[in-house]
C-alpha cells in the first residue's frame, strides 16, 4: 500500500459511544504506578486503579450489580433485542475492501459473534446472496485455543497476498498477538513469524522479512507504551537477534515503519511520532535515512511518484531558486516525491479551504486522487487528476446525505463510497474514480424515519464563535421533550450525520430528539478548528457544548430537566466538565471510557502520547490552566449534580479504567447521584461483540428515558 501517516490511527482517541478498539492489556500495564511525579498522597481512591486487583474488581461487581438491578427491565429487554437485531441482521451492508482479484470482509452476526474474515469476488458481490469464502471462523479458532479471541485485524502482504499477520486480542482491548497465516493453505504458519501480546506494528518487507516494532523488552517502549524501536526481523532467526532499523525516544510517542510494496514504486518509511501531531518521516534506501522535509505537524501521503501533504499550520515553502511559496493551514499540496527530496519541484495547490469548507479526507486510487470536502459539515466529493489537479464532482452521489470513502484500489481504479444521512440508511457506491457511481448496496431501515426532520442551527458560544449543530426529531412534535446531545471536540475528529439503527430504534423512534454537536476541538472546519481549543484554549470546547446545550433550552426543543448528553473518551472528559462546571444545563449525562484524572492522564496507560492536545500537568504553568477543569478534582458536594451513567472496560488499555472507577467513588462520597457500569471485556470499545454492545446500549437508553422522560 502506498505510505500515509502511520501512527494516528494507531493512538487515535476514540469517538462515538466509547468509538471503536481492537485489540488486551500485558501484565505490566496492569499495574498502578504510584512512584510518580503526580500528587498523589490526597487521593483516597488510588488503588482502583490496580486493574485486576482483588480488591478494586471486587468494587467493580458491587457497583455493576445495582445498576444492572435497577435499569434492568422489560423495556430493557426489549430494547436490547432490539440493538441487537440491528447490530446482527444479515441484510447490513457487508463492506469490503480489495485485495488482488478478491473482496474481503469482515462479518459478525447472531450465528458468528466473534466473527468470520472471508473473502467473495466483485461480481459474487453484486447479487443479494454472494459466495463467501471465509478464510478464518474467529469463534471457531477461539473454542480450539480455549481463549476469548477478538478479531483485530489482517496484513497481507502485497502484492501476491500469499501470506498475512493476523492480530488477535484477548477481550478486545489495543495489544494483540500476531500469528503468520497462509493464505494458499489457510492454516497458521508452523514456527512462522508470531508476536507475543503486546502494542506492535508489523509490516511486510518481504515474504520472509518484516519490519517490528514491539515490546522487545526494557527500553523498548515509548512513555505511551508503544514501540520505540523498528527491527528487521528475518525468518528463521530469534526476534530477540534482530537488527534495530531505528530507535527514537523515550518521550516519542511511536515508531513505525511502513513498506509500499507497489510494483515500480517500492519504497520503505520510518516514521517517528515526536507527539500526537508532529512526525518526522524518513525513507530509508539501504542503509541511509532520507528525512522528507514537510513541517514536522503536517500528514503526507505518497503515492507512486506523488506527495501529497496536508497542512494543519501555515507554510512557507522556500524554493531551491530563492522564492518563498506560501500555504494556509488546512490546504492540501502536491509535488513531485523525488523532486521534493532533491529541493526543485514546485508544489501545487489541490485543495486552499475557506470560512466555511475544509478538507475530511482523501484516498488514491492508481490514477486519480478522491476527496472528501466538508462545507459547513455538508460533505462534497471530487475527483482529481494528478498534475493538472482540476477537481471533477462525483455522479451518482445522493443528496442530503453524508458521504465518506470506504475503500479504493490503488493498484486499479475502483472507488466504493458510502453515503448515510440521520434518517437515510447507507448506500454503497461503486465505480471507476471519475466515472458515474452505482448502487451496488443498500442498508434496510432499522426504524420508521417517515416523520423525521433534520435542522441545523448555530448557537453563539461566549466568545461569539457560531457553532454548528444538527437536531434530528419528529416533524410538528410541538412542545419540548427528551433530548439527548451528542459531541467529542477533540484530536482534529470531525462529527458528521449518519445513519446509527441502534440509536435510531431506542430513542428517535420511541419520540425522542437527537442533537450532535460540532463543537470546537474536532475538524469540522479543518485543522484550525482544533487548534484554537488545545491546551489553555480547552475551555473553549465546554463552553461550545454548553452554548448549544442553551440553546435548545431557547429554542424550545428541550427543557432543562429533559436534556441528556452523552460522551465516549475524549467525549467522556467533556461530560466529566459538563457534570462538574455546567451541572445545570442537564437532567442526565452518560460518561463512557472516560478521561477524568487530569492530574494522572499522562501517566496512564496511552495517557503521555495525548499531552500535546491537553498540556503536561507536571508543568506548573500547564497544570495551571488543566486543573480549572480535570472533572476530578473539581468533584463539589455543594453544588446539586443530574444523575450521571458512568461506564468503562476493565479491557481498556487504552484510557485507563482507574478514571472512571475513581470519578464513580468520588461522586458517592460527595453525595452526588452516580450510577457505574464496567465490562470486562470490550476494550476501548466498551464491547468486544454485538451482544455486549447491545447490552449496553439498552443500558444506556434506558437510563436516558427513565431521568428524562420520567418512564
Amino acid at each position: 500500500m502506498p505510505f500515509r501517516r502511520p501512527f494516528r490511527s494507531a493512538i487515535s482517541a476514540t469517538v462515538q459511544n466509547g468509538g471503536v478498539s481492537d485489540t488486551a492489556p500485558s501484565d505490566t500495564e496492569n499495574q498502578t504506578d504510584t512512584g510518580t511525579q503526580a500528587d498523589t498522597g490526597s487521593d483516597p481512591h488510588l488503588w482502583l486503579e490496580d486493574v485486576t486487583g482483588d480488591d478494586a474488581l471486587a468494587w467493580v461487581r458491587r457497583h455493576n450489580e445495582p445498576t444492572i438491578a435497577e435499569l434492568a427491565g422489560e423495556r430493557f429487554e426489549q430494547m436490547r433485542a432490539e440493538a441487537l437485531e440491528v447490530l446482527d441482521t444479515d441484510s447490513r451492508i457487508p463492506y469490503v475492501r480489495r485485495r488482488g482479484e478478491y473482496l474481503y470482509n469482515f462479518w459478525r452476526d447472531a450465528t458468528n459473534p466473534k466473527g468470520l474474515w472471508r473473502r467473495t469476488t466483485l461480481d459474487s458481490y453484486r447479487t443479494e446472496q454472494p459466495d463467501w469464502d471465509v478464510i478464518i471462523d474467529v469463534d471457531a479458532l477461539a473454542a480450539q485455543d480455549g481463549t476469548n479471541w477478538v478479531w483485530a485485524g489482517a496484513t497481507v502482504i502485497e502484492p501476491d497476498h500469499s501470506r498475512a499477520l493476523i492480530s488477535l486480542s484477548r477481550g478486545g482491548s489495543d495489544a494483540a498477538v500476531v500469528r503468520e497465516f497462509d493464505m494458499r493453505t489457510r492454516e497458521f504458519v508452523d514456527g512462522g513469524f508470531t508476536l507475543p501480546e503486546a502494542k506492535s506494528q508489523t509490516s511486510w518487507a518481504d515474504e520472509n522479512t518484516l519490519l517490528v516494532g514491539t515490546d522487545f523488552g526494557e527500553g523498548s517502549l515509548t512513555e505511551s507504551g508503544y514501540p520505540r524501536q523498528v527491527r528487521r526481523w528475518m525468518r528463521g532467526r530469534p526476534l530477540a537477534e534482530a537488527p534495530t532499523v531505528f530507535s527514537g525516544a523515550p518521550t516519542d510517542v511511536i515508531v513505525a515503519a511502513s513498506v509500499d510494496r507497489t510494483p515500480g514504486f517500492e519504497r520503505t518509511i520510518i516514521s517517528r511520532a515526536l507527539d500526537f501531531f508532529n512526525e518526522e518521516v524518513y525513507e530509508l534506501r539501504g542503509d541511509e535515512l532520507i528525512r522528507i522535509d514537510t513541517p514536522t505537524d503536517a500528514s503526507i501521503s505518497i503515492h507512486r511518484t506523488w506527495l501529497l501533504i496536508e497542512l494543519r499550520t501555515d507554510w512557507d515553502h522556500h524554493l531551491a531558486t530563492g522564492g518563498v511559496q506560501h500555504f494556509a493551514a488546512g490546504s492540501l499540496l502536491a509535488a513531485d516525491y523525488d523532486g521534493f527530496l532533491a529541493g526543485t519541484a514546485d508544489v501545487q495547490v489541490v485543495f486552499a479551504p475557506d470560512e466555511h469548507t475544509c478538507l475530511h479526507h482523501y484516498s488514491w486510487t492508481r490514477d486519480r486522487l478522491v476527496v472528501v470536502t466538508l462545507a459547513d459539515v455538508a460533505s462534497h466529493v471530487a475527483v482529481f487528476t494528478p498534475g493538472t489537479w482540476t477537481p471533477h464532482a462525483v455522479l451518482g452521489l445522493p443528496e442530503n446525505t453524508n458521504t465518506t470513502i470506504v475503500a479504493t484500489d490503488h493498484l486499479g481504479d475502483e472507488v466504493f463510497l458510502d453515503s448515510s444521512g440521520f434518517g437515510t440508511p447507507s448506500r454503497l457506491l461503486h465505480g471507476a474514480a471519475g466515472d458515474e457511481l452505482t448502487e451496488i448496496k443498500r442498508a434496510p431501515s432499522f426504524f420508521d424515519a417517515t416523520d423525521l426532520e433534520v435542522a441545523q442551527h448555530f448557537a453563539d458560544s461566549d466568545d461569539g464563535t457560531a457553532i454548528p449543530y444538527f437536531v434530528v426529531g419528529q416533524r410538528n412534535r410541538g412542545a419540548a421533550g427528551p433530548t439527548l446531545l451528542g459531541g467529542y471536540g477533540g484530536f482534529e475528529v470531525a462529527r458528521t450525520p449518519g445513519y446509527d439503527g441502534v440509536l435510531g430504534r431506542l430513542w428517535l423512534a420511541r419520540g425522542g430528539t437527537y442533537v450532535l454537536a460540532n463543537i470546537r476541538g474536532g475538524g469540522e472546519y479543518g485543522p484550525t478548528w482544533h487548534t484554537q481549543a488545545m491546551r489553555e484554549g480547552r475551555h473553549l470546547v465546554a463552553e461550545d457544548f454548553a452554548a448549544v446545550a442553551r440553546d435548545l433550552v431557547a429554542r424550545g426543543i428541550t427543557t432543562v430537566g429533559q436534556l441528556g448528553a452523552q460522551g465516549g473518551s475524549n467525549g467522556g472528559l467533556l461530560m466529566g466538565i459538563m457534570l462538574t462546571r455546567y451541572p445545570e444545563l442537564f437532567g442526565a449525562l452518560v460518561c463512557s471510557v472516560p478521561l477524568l484524572d487530569m492530574r494522572r492522564f499522562h501517566l496512564l496507560l496511552a495517557g503521555a502520547s495525548w499531552v500535546a492536545e491537553y498540556g503536561d500537568p507536571d508543568e506548573p504553568t500547564d497544570w495551571e490552566f488543566i486543573s480549572k477543569y480535570s472533572p476530578y478534582q473539581n468533584i463539589s458536594s455543594d453544588r446539586r449534580y443530574p444523575p450521571v451513567l458512568i461506564t468503562t472496560s476493565t479491557r481498556d488499555d487504552r484510557v485507563h479504567p482507574g478514571h472512571a472507577r475513581k470519578m464513580t467513588a468520588a461522586l458517592e462520597a460527595a453525595g452526588q447521584p452516580v450510577h457505574y457500569y464496567e465490562n470486562i471485556e470490550g476494550g476501548h470499545a466498551g464491547a468486544s461483540d454485538n451482544p455486549q454492545i447491545a447490552f449496553r446500549s439498552a443500558l444506556v437508553y434506558e437510563f436516558l428515558w427513565r431521568t428524562l422522560d420520567g418512564s
